[in-house]
Formats: structure tokens, sequence, C-alpha cells
């Protein structure tokens, strides 16, 4: 009986150990776990670059370095008023290290200043050791930076042409550029193009190359195009492009922003009028005055000579 009691006593004395040990273990932060975040060659002061679409990856490893296995929850903070997604929870086993993805999106780069550093904040807690549910849960916080990338974009508008021009005039077009990216930008090159060989386009647009422009900041210029005097009527298409300075100076995907507009060009003016016009307005009045005098026929004059001519002979005869 004795034998029962002391079996009873010690399995009594083993389960409580189970129950209380991994609380009081986690209370006072003494079980050895931990969490890191996985920085591009191991240094913490190096950013996670955000994509231009607003996206960015980080990997971050639970070390489970005790005998009990670890349940686990997680919450994620971060700038820029982005997206964080990433498990909720998870276990680790004991003696291992698990590996877990937090991913970024959902941020608009061009509403902030290029190369803005931020801090993100992934915090992990133990919520039981080996199944069993902790009084007072152990967290641990890991911290790092996203940086906000360099975007050169340059949006350009061309303002429609008020009608048609005729053959042998100029027309002006207001060419406008803002900076529509997240960092001072310039035009690097501008090119014009025409389907029309006989309209000539002059350099008012290379004023567009010498002015810099800060984020949201407008410039305008005047592209003056002629048209030969000799130019048919026709509709011709105009084709404006632009490239920003700072992508082609940095090696950065294109940013070429283009437009075009169609403009009418008319026959000159001088082709309206000519002598042939004049010649015609002449004949008509002749016409309307002469018009109301009869004419007379040649067979009525060569009826009066005969009839002279008889009453000639007929007193001659007398």
């Amino acid at each position: 009986m004795s034998a029962l009691i002391k079996y009873s006593s010690l399995m009594i004395f083993f389960l409580f150990l189970l129950n209380t040990i991994p609380s009081v273990q986690s209370q006072g932060d003494i079980y050895p776990w931990d969490i890191e975040i996985d920085f591009e060659n191991d240094d913490s002061s190096e950013p996670f670059d955000i994509s231009d679409d607003g996206k960015a990856s980080v990997t971050f490893i639970i070390s489970n370095n005790g005998f009990l296995s670890m349940d686990l929850e997680f919450e994620f903070e971060g700038p820029f008023q982005g997206t964080f997604t990433g498990p909720s929870d998870a276990t680790v086993a004991a003696n291992s290290n698990e590996s877990f993805k937090l991913e970024v999106t959902n941020i608009n780069v061009l509403d902030f200043a290029a190369k803005t550093q931020e801090d993100f904040l992934i915090t992990a807690k133990v919520v039981s050791l080996q199944g069993t549910p902790q009084l007072s849960p152990s967290s641990k916080d890991a911290e790092g930076k996203l940086i906000i990338p360099i975007v050169y974009s340059l949006d350009l508008q061309i303002t429609d042409p008020v009608g048609p021009m005729n053959a042998g005039t100029s027309t002006p077009l207001r060419v406008s550029v803002v900076n529509i990216g997240n960092i001072e930008d310039r035009v690097g090159d501008v090119d014009i193009s025409d389907n029309c060989p006989l309209l000539t386009p002059n350099n008012g647009l290379d004023s567009l190359m010498t002015k810099n422009l800060n984020p949201g900041q407008t410039t305008q210029a005047d592209l003056e195009l002629t048209a030969s005097e000799s130019h048919p009527k026709r509709t011709c298409k105009v084709e404006v492009s632009i490239a920003s300075n700072g992508a082609m100076n940095t090696g950065a995907s294109s940013a070429v922003s283009i437009d075009e507009v169609q403009i009418t060009i008319d026959p000159s003016l001088s082709d309206n009028t000519g002598p042939v016009d004049s010649v015609d307005d002449t004949t008509t009045t002749t016409e309307v005055v002469g018009s109301s005098l009869p004419s007379a026929s040649l067979l009525s004059i060569i009826s009066c000579v005969l009839t002279a001519l008889v009453f000639t002979r007929r007193n001659n005869t007398q």
C-alpha cells in the first residue's frame, strides 16, 4: 500500500513539473529561442528595396534551441501605408529553425520622396510550449528598414491646334512637361516627327532641356510648325517624344513619354484668287448688259442688200 502511495505521489509531482516549468520559463524569458531577419550580406543597417510597383519581400527566421516544441503567433507593422502580410501563427519543433516570409505590397512609391527610409517591425510571441499554454507568453521583436526607390518619370502633353493652317504659314503648338516621378529631373532628349515632308518644325522645344523640375512641377514651350507654300491639302500627324535625363544618366529603365496631334493644312490663301476669276466676272457683266439688245442675223442683212439692188435696177430701167 505504501508503495502505491509513493508511486502516486511521484506521478503527481511529475505532472506538476510538466504543467508549471514551461510557464515559469516563459515568464522569466529563459526558454532558448530567438527571431532574426535574414539581411542581405548579414548587414542589419542595409534597407530592403521596395520595387517600383510598391512591393518587397522579407525573410525572417525562428530558432528553437530548446527541447520543447513552440507554438507562436506573429504581428507585423510597417510604414508607407503599405500592406504587410505574413503567417498569423506557426509551430516550430524542438531544436530546429524555421524560415517565414513577410510580403509587403500596395505602397505607392510616387507618394514619397526617393530614398526615404522607414522601419518595419516583426513581433513573435510564444503562446505554448509542448502544447502547454503560457500564462505570460514570451515575445521578441525584429526590426528592419524599407527604402523608397528612385522613379524617373516625365509626362508630356501637346495642346490641340485651334484649327487648320494654310500652306505658306506657321502655327504654334503648346507643349507641357510635368515631373510625375519622385525625384528632381529634367528633359534629356526631344524627338519630333511628322508624316508631311513639307512641314518643318523649329527648335522651340530645346528650352525644355534646360529646366530642372522637382516632383509635381511643370514647364512649357512652343513648337512652331511651318508649312511650305506648295504644301497640298492634307491632315498631318505630328509626334513628340521626350526622355528623362535622370534615367538616361543612371542607366535606369527607359522613361520615355510620347504624345501626338493632328493638324490640317489647307492650300495657300493666294490660290483662292487669280486672273481666271476676274475674266469670269467681266464676261458675266458683258452678257448681262448686251442681253437687252436684239441681234441681227446674216439672212436679214442679205435680204436688205438684194432689195436695194432690185429697187436700183427698176429705177435705171424707167
